[in-house]
């Protein structure tokens, strides 16, 4: 019974430290990837510039937390891993494409000689940063909506992650992230390309809410399990505030873009916003890794394994932690026109 126990303790703070590697990776990529998205909206080059400085040096670094996440769900929980790769290798391949792609664009854009160069280059940034967020969220919504499993092996074909419901949630990514992005460059720019991003901000803002509406609706129609989970007395008691508290936050967000001052805030007030919406996918799936078949238990990697990388994690965690929020700390305020990263 110890060792049931131990090992029941073990998953689930594995389970944790994933669900947190994947969190901080969303919201910090997420506006950086928004930023790629918003980038057709803004023509000159000086405002394209603004744009790329508001991000140059952190933008490589969020992306470690996308190693870790992928790196961790591997040697933690293998058949998870297994199972997962062969049902999403599509979008798993066009995401990692487009973010290697994208990347190279970032640099290469600097050092452009001419203009049609500029050109292809700004292009690549856009199309890398569009397709990884909506690779990202058609991945969210194929696990979502469930993985064939046979056995310990997938069972399903190579389209089944093409859905109606998979293409929504690429979409709301997609709208999220460009939500993400325009709050990020209201807090770091000034002037009158602020009060343009301001204007994107309160329609990717609705567009946004619209979107969590839609999914939260189609959800519990995907797998038994999510019904009982949201529907079910006396489940419900518990889960009931969340949708209450989303609405809340959406109305806060709405106050915050129509005032002046505060920059921060809306940024702030987003990321709770992206907080809530995963704490309702954590409860939705609870505790299936792959719904509706495989528990964490069930794939999770054996006891030893799990304490040996925990001793890793519990070094390196801390440390990514503390680097990543001194960059941010060191390069935090409004963005000066005059000066640059390149």
């Amino acid at each position: 019974m110890e060792n049931l126990a131990v090992s029941f303790d073990l998953t689930v703070v594995w389970a944790l430290i994933l669900a947190l590697a994947i969190f901080i990776y969303v919201v910090l990529d997420g506006f950086d990837l928004g930023i790629g998205i918003l980038y057709p909206l803004f023509r000159s080059k000086p405002e394209r510039d603004l744009m790329m400085n508001s991000v140059a040096p952190v933008w490589d670094g969020n992306e470690t937390w996308l190693v870790m996440g992928g790196g961790g769900l591997m040697a933690a929980f293998p058949m998870a891993y297994a199972i997962l790769l062969p049902a999403l290798y599509p979008p798993i391949i066009a995401m990692l494409l487009a973010l290697i792609f994208r990347g190279v664009a970032f640099e290469f854009r600097w050092r452009s000689g001419t203009r049609g160069e500029q050109i292809f280059w700004d292009g690549a940034f856009i199309g890398g940063s569009v397709v990884a967020a909506l690779a990202q969220g058609i991945i969210l919504g194929a696990i979502l909506q469930g993985v064939k499993v046979d056995g310990r092996a997938y069972g399903g074909g190579w389209w089944d992650w093409l859905t109606p419901f998979t293409l929504l949630t690429g979409a709301a990514v997609v709208a999220g992230y460009a939500f993400l992005g325009a709050c990020w460059l209201n807090l770091k720019l000034e002037g009158e390309i602020q009060a343009r991003v301001k204007h994107f901000a309160r329609i990717l803002g609705l567009v946004t809410v619209g979107f969590i509406v839609l999914i939260s609706l189609a959800t519990p129609f995907l797998v038994g399990i999510y019904w009982q989970r949201w529907f079910a007395w006396p489940a419900i008691l518990f889960t009931a505030p969340v949708p209450l508290a989303v609405a809340a936050l959406a109305l806060a967000l709405a106050r915050s873009l129509l005032r002046e001052g505060r920059d921060w805030l809306p940024f702030v007030l987003a990321l709770a916003l992206f907080g809530l919406c995963f704490l309702g996918l954590g409860i939705s799936m609870w505790p299936y890794v792959i719904p509706p078949s495989v528990t964490l238990w069930e794939a999770a990697a054996p006891e030893k394994s799990q304490v040996f990388m925990l001793v890793g994690a519990v070094v390196l965690i801390p440390l990514i932690l503390a680097y990543t929020g001194f960059a941010y700390w060191v390069f935090r305020g409004k963005l000066d026109p005059d000066q640059g990263y390149h």
